[in-house]
């Protein structure tokens, strides 16, 4: 499936989450989505993205881990449903876009935590969040920079 469906299911499935559980599985499913686009870039992408799509994937899926892992069937895991990324550009900008949306839902787990554990838990995914968002804004900003000197 196209990055871009995936990245609109995401989006989608993260603003209608009801509880914490079922947040907590949509976060987890939008850092293993950007983890697999982060490794399909570094395998197929620009040449110059190569290594901010490693730190991606690396820190995707630090952002993977420090969550617990949602039971859920093979079919449903949307990371293994990417087949296509047509538009590196287009996928960024809208990899940004549920990154940051990831973030603002777990501020808010975070803050209504019944639990230290869950608090600590949403802390670190925050972080990885961001982290992976500040790579994407990297590869954004070097893709226009090769616009630039290709228009140029």
């Amino acid at each position: 499936m196209d990055a871009m469906r995936l990245i609109v299911a995401s989006r989608r499935a993260l603003a209608h989450g009801a509880g914490v559980p079922e947040l907590m599985t949509e976060v987890w499913q939008a850092q293993a989505l950007a983890q697999a686009i982060g490794s399909r870039l570094a395998v197929s992408g620009p040449p110059e993205l190569r290594g901010e799509a490693l730190g991606l994937t690396e820190l995707a899926g630090r952002g993977c881990g420090v969550l617990d892992t949602p039971d859920l069937d093979p079919g449903t895991l949307r990371a293994a449903q990417l087949t296509e990324l047509d538009d590196a550009r287009l996928t960024l900008l809208s990899l940004g876009g549920l990154l940051g949306e990831v973030g603002i839902a777990l501020v808010g787990m975070a803050s209504a935590a019944a639990d230290e554990a869950t608090y600590w838990q949403c802390m670190e995914a925050i972080d990885a969040a961001d982290e992976s968002r500040d790579r994407v804004l990297e590869m954004l900003r070097k893709l226009a920079a090769r616009e630039e000197v290709h228009d140029g």
